[in-house]
């Protein structure tokens, strides 16, 4: 799965009610659980070939082409094998950026849903804002971001293939990117 999300969608078609009620559902089930700290059963959501991705953005004038990602570089660009070994980790007793854990809270918002390149994906657009608190000596963290993600139909329910986060500033004011966005 290395295509390209569309940002354009003058030409796209939106789901049925009950499409966008199931995508919602989805998203909200998610955040729900990465919240909770339930890494296994959040990677249960993804498919194998999932991609994973937060670039890089710069800030460029206005006319220009907007906040482009540098260079394809990446904060990550992560596989199933690699969010593997993340929440193999969180898991475990060596993630001292996690240790105590986070407490978060993702608000998905602004969801719309349109239908994908094939029969069995859906492209899911949302805001994510995270409330982030650690330890009790340092202020929380604001994380807000677009996502624009494909989601794949696998017998009678809905995977996520494809996540592309783009964050909206140009500098992480975050800690650390140990938490799932």
């Amino acid at each position: 799965m290395n295509e390209h999300i569309p940002e354009n969608l003058d030409d796209a078609a939106s789901v049925d009610a009950a499409t966008h009620y199931e995508i919602s559902s989805f998203l909200s089930n998610e955040a729900a659980l990465l919240d909770a700290g339930h890494y296994t059963g959040w990677m249960s959501l993804l498919t194998e070939d999932i991609q994973y991705r937060m670039p890089i953005s710069v800030t460029v004038a206005r006319g220009d082409a907007g906040a482009e990602p540098l260079g394809g570089m990446a904060h990550f660009d992560e596989d199933y094998y690699s969010l593997g070994k993340r929440v193999a980790r969180l898991e475990g007793d060596h993630a001292w950026t996690e240790d105590p854990p986070s407490r978060t809270r993702r608000f998905i918002t602004n969801q719309r849903g349109f239908f994908g390149s094939t029969e069995d994906e859906y492209l899911a657009y949302s805001y994510l804002l995270v409330f982030r608190s650690r330890l009790d000596v340092r202020p929380p963290e604001w994380v807000s971001a677009q996502r624009r993600d494909v989601l794949r139909r696998v017998g009678t329910s809905l995977r996520l293939a494809r996540r592309d986060i783009t964050i909206d500033e140009s500098v992480l004011r975050t800690q650390n990117l140990a938490i799932f966005l």
